[in-house]
């Protein structure tokens, strides 16, 4: 295979065995990084809205200063685990604390949720939610919980789905990290009615990320038509790292995110066109690779994993969302540090695993890595400690003014809502939001209201809507 320009790496894998990979990574730690500014350690204040465990609605009091107060003094405070690591240019990493002074209030909608995944908005009002244990239900406006929705298999179960003319899905495993994950509507979905979804399928040998569709009934309560369209390659045989973002670009495509599904012996694949583990791919509604990905035309490609991968070298990517100027943007899991907010550029390498920050969750730093390599790209931003990231939104509606163009995070192990301030693709503010709750933050989206839904990543898990405050 011919390594892609500024990939050098790749061609490598593709050429030598992975212990001549694993040499020429050892070698990088030669590489000198850029000088890092130390943080002030003063501790800032943190606004968040004022809730109590025994109200379905909290409410945060309302603004006597302008709409964002920024704090000049990074947010972090707590020391990183990669002490000796250094950010590649200033700002790259605990930015300056912002408070946005907005009236809000969070009420709870639904409870009783098993492990919500995703939410989804659909036009009118009401949401979509995946369960990661196999459900998927409709919640209404007003927080009703819908039966499951049939014509997908139980967790567990084999055989063809009663609804579905194609087959039906094979068994999604709830094993991990993994069930049914994500949930995007067709851009089309006024007409079509289709949706996608992404769950861990159970295979022979193992597991992995798939990605199905189907055509949602009038009444709401089946999917018909479903298929597969989209298989990660290899199988592999754990509960771990299954990416599984879904977006829409406004090209109509499907991205898709994939993780490494975590052992040591698949990292190299990250690195490797031979392979869906670690890459953003990009597809055709139907599955098909378009014309215009980065690698159809790669010399040795493999003919069904190649000509579909959009970027390569990522960890585990569960947080995808585009910008008002159509651009993708990820937040990808590191392991002790190294939590990765990045800018998608068709056919770019991010690195993972020979150019990333933080170490293993041991402590010890990862083999033959380094932070900054030529022709490799670097992240936005990236958190040390982490906030172990979630679904994204960026705010484009007209319920909270103040904070259009911000990019919300879920923060999982942090328990929070992260809002970074984006501007010429460098993050000058950050803040937290509903830390007082104390709840796991799965996903975050945009409804056609303005407001921001929320699902929250536990056996009895929530859906909040964060709306101005009445």
């Amino acid at each position: 295979m011919v390594a892609s320009p500024g990939n050098s790496l790749i061609g490598q894998s593709m050429k030598k065995n992975h212990t001549a990979f694993a040499l020429t990574l050892l070698a990088m730690v030669s590489v000198a990084a850029c000088a890092r500014n130390t943080p002030d350690t003063s501790q800032p204040s943190i606004l968040t809205a004022a809730s109590t465990a025994a109200s379905p609605t909290a409410t945060r009091p309302a603004a006597t200063r302008p709409s964002a107060t920024r704090l000049f003094e990074p947010l972090e405070t707590r020391p990183p685990n990669a002490r000796e690591q250094k950010p590649a240019f200033a700002g790259q990493t605990r930015a300056s604390g912002v408070k946005s002074n907005v009236a809000f209030e969070v009420t709870v909608l639904a409870r009783g949720l098993d492990r919500p995944w995703a939410v989804e908005p659909l036009p009118g009002g009401d949401l979509l939610i995946t369960e990661k244990s196999g459900q998927l239900r409709i919640v209404s406006a007003q927080g009703r919980v819908g039966q499951p929705i049939s014509g997908l298999l139980p967790v567990g179960s084999g055989g063809l789905s009663a609804s579905s003319g194609l087959g039906g899905l094979p068994p999604i495993t709830a094993r991990g990290q993994g069930g049914l994950l994500d949930v995007a509507l067709s851009p089309r979905f006024a007409r079509d009615r289709t949706i996608f979804w992404s769950f861990s399928e159970r295979r022979e040998g193992g597991s992995g990320t798939s990605v199905a569709r189907g055509v949602l009934t009038a009444d709401r309560a089946n999917l018909e038509q479903v298929r597969i369209i989209f298989r990660a390659l290899p199988t592999y045989n754990n509960g771990l790292h299954f990416g599984s973002r879904l977006a829409f670009g406004p090209d109509n495509m499907l991205y898709v995110t994939l993780g490494d599904r975590f052992d040591r012996p698949n990292r190299l694949k990250a690195q490797q066109l031979d392979t869906h583990l670690g890459k953003i791919v990009r597809i055709n509604p139907n599955g098909s690779a378009p014309t215009d990905n980065p690698f159809v035309r790669q010399s040795g490609a493999t003919p069904t994993i190649t000509p579909t991968i959009w970027t390569l070298g990522h960890r585990n990517i569960q947080s995808a969302a585009f910008d008002e100027k159509g651009r993708l943007w990820t937040v990808e899991h590191g392991a002790r540090g190294g939590d990765e907010l990045n800018l998608i550029e068709k056919g770019k390498n991010y690195g993972w695993p020979g150019v990333t920050y933080g170490q293993e969750y041991s402590g010890e730093p990862f083999e033959g890595a380094v932070t900054a390599r030529e022709g490799y790209m670097q992240p936005v931003y990236y958190w040390d400690p982490v906030i172990a990231p979630a679904g994204a939104q960026f705010y484009t509606g007209n319920a909270f003014p103040s904070w259009r163009g911000s990019l919300f995070i879920g923060g999982l192990a942090s328990q929070r809502l992260v809002r970074l301030i984006i501007k010429d693709n460098r993050v000058v503010g950050e803040e937290h939001l509903l830390t007082e709750r104390q709840q796991r933050i799965r996903d975050v989206r945009q409804g056609p209201d303005g407001s921001l839904y929320i699902v929250t990543d536990h056996a009895n898990g929530e859906l909040w809507r964060i709306a101005p405050k009445r």
